[in-house]
């Protein structure tokens, strides 16, 4: 593993760049994937978010597009499933590339095309973007891609997920065949590995996960309580613990509206708290995620539509008020905290009948969470029993309307099957628990 940036093959101006951005020691798959992007090669990069990906994909891109090219275009391209995900890598492209002549130029719905058509027209090097968006622009003819040099696909496995696949298939296929491929995924089913196969020239694949799928800094307690009481407990937890910036996550949007107006009407604390959720205008989830990067929000209230990808450096703590239906939000829920090695803290708020879900999600992490309590909330007592508990196909709250109805049209999710709900692996011994 590499010690140092100095040690990957990048040029002066590129190390100068990151030394400026206050990055000192590569991550893992900084490491790992930053040489061998130098070298051409296409790589399925399989890492979680909050390990530095970002980074690893974002120098070799701006290695590439500071020398001469063909022109004619956007030299490089990036995918991302979420809007708030494409204002992020835009962000770490002009962090890493400022002082040069290099421009990025952020493409996703919800914001008016016309403003995204000038920025295009300067001909900026760098394009991020959602598939939709650019295939809007790529059907208007302000995008072209017969210049294009490398391209890259981020979380190629959410953008799957939430039905991108034939958008991508459509802008993969008009993309130059010369060109280098980047894939990053946290996860590698057959969907993805598919699209790399069709796509993708002899890709080298390099695993970056580890079998802990959520951070090890990261602790996760939970609270067995009645749904009746879970906004008096979230005032309690709130109260004890002081975060210096904590998301609440809940399923529903009308759930996360109603959440935000309780929180704001508290006195001295409406000044500190947002929501943010797929109802909302682009222009105001953009002011919210801004003001929450600023830290000038402690309280983000939130659907799953900030579950993957954001990264705050001040985020020190998760809620999930209401519990996630299925694992794999789990896990990206809780990765909000806990990022680039830093500690963080994760609750989940656990109703009766809620037992089979928090199950699932100990075999998904193959952890057991810790259960934690607030004097006068120690509604029940949920204790081992002897016996596996029986785990049936379908079990889960009946309202996912927060799963599936606040991303933009582009974005709307395709549920899994109901097998992907019991995850991997074999469970340890004590996830046989019940209420």
């Amino acid at each position: 593993m590499a010690g140092s940036f100095r040690e990957l093959g990048l040029s002066p101006a590129t190390l100068a760049a990151v030394e400026r951005a206050g990055y000192t020691v590569p991550t893992p798959v900084q490491a790992g994937l930053i040489p061998r992007a130098l070298t051409g090669a296409d790589l399925l990069g399989q890492a979680r978010t909050g390990t530095g990906k970002t980074a690893s994909f974002v120098l070799p891109i701006l290695e590439r597009v500071s020398q001469p090219g063909r022109g004619g275009g956007p030299r490089a391209l990036v995918l991302v499933p979420t809007r708030e995900l494409a204002v992020q890598v835009r962000d770490e492209f002009e962090k890493l590339a400022h002082g040069s002549r290099i421009h990025c130029v952020a493409v996703y719905g919800g914001k008016p095309i016309k403003g995204q058509i000038d920025k295009l027209a300067k001909h900026p090097a760098v394009v991020v973007g959602t598939p939709g968006r650019v295939l809007d622009h790529l059907s208007r003819g302000t995008i072209t891609l017969s210049g294009l040099e490398i391209v890259t696909l981020d979380e190629a496995d959410r953008m799957l997920d939430i039905g991108f696949r034939p958008d991508i298939e459509k802008i993969l296929r008009r993309c130059p065949e010369s060109r280098q491929t980047l894939l990053l995924s946290a996860t590698v089913p057959p969907p993805v590995a598919k699209l790399a196969t069709r796509y993708m020239r002899d890709p080298e694949i390099l695993d970056f996960s580890t079998n802990e799928i959520s951070v090890e800094t990261i602790d996760q307690f939970y609270f067995t309580v009645d749904p009746t009481r879970k906004f008096d407990l979230l005032e309690r937890l709130l109260e004890r613990e002081n975060p210096r910036q904590v998301i609440v996550f809940c399923r529903t949007k009308r759930g996360t509206d109603k959440i935000f107006e309780r929180l704001s009407r508290r006195r001295g604390h409406a000044a500190e708290v947002a929501c943010i959720h797929g109802d909302l205008s682009q222009g105001i989830r953009d002011r919210v995620m801004k003001q929450f990067r600023e830290g000038t929000v402690k309280v983000l209230v939130a659907t799953d539509v900030v579950g993957r990808g954001i990264d705050v450096s001040s985020l020190s703590h998760i809620i999930n008020y209401d519990i996630p239906e299925f694992c794999d939000d789990y896990v990206h829920r809780v990765g909000r905290t806990g990022r680039m090695g830093r500690e963080g803290v994760a609750y989940t708020f656990v109703a009766p009948d809620e037992g089979p879900q928090l199950t699932r999600i100990e075999m998904r992490i193959e952890k057991l969470l810790k259960r934690d309590e607030i004097a006068g909330f120690e509604a029940f007592d949920r204790r081992p029993k002897p016996g596996p508990l029986p785990i049936r196909e379908g079990t889960g709250p009946a309202d996912n309307a927060g799963q599936t109805a606040d991303a933009a049209p582009e974005e709307q999710p395709k549920k899994p099957p109901a097998a992907a709900l019991l995850g991997k692996g074999r469970a340890p011994k004590r996830f046989r628990r019940a209420l």
